[in-house]
């Protein structure tokens, strides 16, 4: 769904499935922020300043269309324009394209905005658009975007504003996910590359071009990444980036930026704060926090390929055997809310259904569920099968609950194993099915019906509990289908009852997340995600240092 920032998500976006009749979106371009308080005109404001921002991550990849690590993303995303944004609750808002939308059951289209350059002169236009999606299509590079192209087959610029694209089969959240999770790049530029799989975009061939508020100038792998301001940056009041020159210094790890944030040496950390130190620096002086809505949620999946799992009383028995409350009050310090059980997050206003409620934690039902299963406790009180779950070590706050869940799963006879590992690791035995159990996060969840396509039918390229539910298969399928929104959320709330009832996934919470910066900046605009955090184009082109 994303570059993985917590969980093995790149490969998030694949395999959309469906369709529609006509749809048509249309909607406003943004309209640019505002000045106002402390940061307006004649406020004093410090003019030309560098923005510094701290990250754990180093760049993997400078190709946006391949990107893998958080600051990939932050990085490029800069540079190359998204042709849609997102709002907290998943709706998609106008970002490069004003109006999005279908001709027909197979024909989409955006229409951008005839304001945007890229730095070296050169216009954006449709032709820009329609040439990166035609590339992702053709030389398959790994990542998110190509994820979403499954029924994509062709994009056509119909004027230098206009592109149309054609589908395989009606598909009807296929434009609004490739324009939010699709970097449009420079035609004159990547055209140059064999292949956009393999363009390695390391500025080396004449610097990086970019269409965003800044551009990539200077990099130190393993200390820092510097961008100078582009002008003009149409979405941004008066079309020109506050800050002059922002840089990416690398820390390793969330401690160390905390110390640099609070020494001046930082003005804004870019990733989430671990849970235990929101209100902390919520009380420092200096610090301001922003909070950003969750689109994802953190789950527990359970192999259905190993027997023992199979069996939906299994399943259910460890789902009782978690003390949700707990864990969001003690390792998440109540920043996170149940989600009922359902990857229907409290969120998605629309498709949220607040009957279908959260496995109560119950280690007596646990207990009895296991004998139902045809299990019996030994004289130690324990069942004899062994659960291995896998986790990430650089996941401090699932490194936390697991835990707890172990603890209290042995509370009802369970026994499970801990298998923490190193990022790599964990995403090799997640691809492989390696696991009896695997917990961790996925970032963006913005699309039921993609969410679901993603998880829960076969072939799924995160379908991580290896289901196949003919039912479940069926009603996804059909929402997929259907122009009528109300329609689709009937289907999306009768399929998360069945992954609650059967246990196919266990949802756990979804969490909303602190992001600090210095009290001497002013105008970030924060968004929903990790991803996009504090330090997405529109936000850091508005910040103003104002002291």
């Amino acid at each position: 769904m994303n570059p993985r920032p917590s969980g093995p998500l790149a490969r998030r976006l694949a395999l959309l499935a469906g369709a529609a009749a006509m749809i048509m979106v249309a909607a406003c371009a943004p309209t640019a922020p505002t000045d106002g308080g402390p940061s307006g005109p004649g406020s004093g404001a410090v003019s030309d300043p560098t923005l510094t921002i701290a990250t754990t991550t180093d760049v993997v990849n400078f190709n946006p269309l391949i990107g893998n690590s958080r600051s990939d993303y932050w990085i490029t995303n800069l540079m190359y324009p998204h042709l849609l944004g997102i709002a907290d609750n998943g709706s998609k808002t106008a970002h490069l394209a004003t109006e999005w939308g279908y001709v027909d059951a197979t024909t989409g289209f955006y229409e951008i905005r005839d304001d945007f350059s890229w730095n070296d002169g050169t216009k954006l236009t449709a032709e820009d658009v329609a040439w990166t999606l035609n590339a992702v299509k053709k030389d398959k590079p790994s990542g998110t975007f190509y994820g979403q192209l499954a029924n994509f087959t062709s994009a056509e610029a119909v004027s230098p504003t206009r592109v149309e694209l054609k589908l395989a089969k009606p598909d009807t959240s296929i434009i609004d996910e490739i324009g939010f999770w699709g970097n449009i790049v420079p035609k004159h530029a990547f055209s140059k590359a064999e292949s956009v799989a393999t363009f390695a975009n390391d500025g080396k061939d004449g610097g990086w071009v970019s269409a965003g508020p800044y551009q990539l100038k200077t990099v130190q792998a393993g200390q820092s990444y510097t961008l100078d301001r582009v002008e003009p940056y149409p979405l941004t009041d008066g079309g020109k980036p506050r800050a002059k020159q922002v840089i990416y210094r690398v820390y390793p790890d969330v401690n160390t930026e905390i110390l640099a944030l609070q020494s001046g040496e930082v003005d804004v950390i870019a990733n989430a704060l671990p849970p235990a130190q929101v209100e902390k620096l919520r009380a420092t002086q200096g610090i301001k926090i922003a909070e950003s809505k969750g689109l994802g949620y953190a789950h527990l999946t359970y192999n259905m390929t190993k027997p023992d799992l199979a069996k939906v009383e299994v399943r259910q028995a460890l789902a009782h055997a978690v003390d949700y409350n707990a864990i969001r009050t003690v390792v998440l310090q109540g920043q996170a809310v149940s989600t009922g059980s359902s990857p229907l997050m409290p969120v998605l206003e629309d498709y949220h259904d607040p009957s279908i409620t959260e496995y109560e934690f119950d280690t007596a039902k646990a207990r009895q569920l296991m004998e139902q299963a045809g299990f019996q406790a030994g004289a130690d009180g324990k069942f004899e099968p062994t659960f291995r779950m896998i986790y990430s070590l650089q996941d401090a706050v699932t490194a936390q609950w697991v835990t707890m869940i172990k603890d209290s799963a042995a509370e009802a006879g369970i026994k499970i194993e801990l298998q923490g590992l190193e990022r790599n690791a964990y995403l090799a035995k997640t691809d492989k099915g390696d696991f009896d159990i695997y917990a961790g996060n996925f970032a963006i969840m913005d699309d039921p019906v993609t969410n679901m396509t993603l998880t829960y039918l076969p072939g799924g390229v995160i379908n991580y509990s290896y289901v196949d539910d003919p039912e479940l298969s069926k009603l996804i399928t059909d929402a997929a289908v259907t122009p009528d929104k109300q329609q689709k959320i009937t289907l999306m709330r009768q399929a998360a009852k069945i992954v609650r009832d059967n246990m196919y996934d266990n949802i756990m919470y979804t969490q909303n997340l602190y992001f600090a910066y210095s009290d001497e900046w002013d105008g970030f605009q924060a968004k929903p995600s990790e991803l996009l955090s504090i330090v997405n184009p529109e936000s850091v082109a508005s910040a103003t240092k104002v002291k």
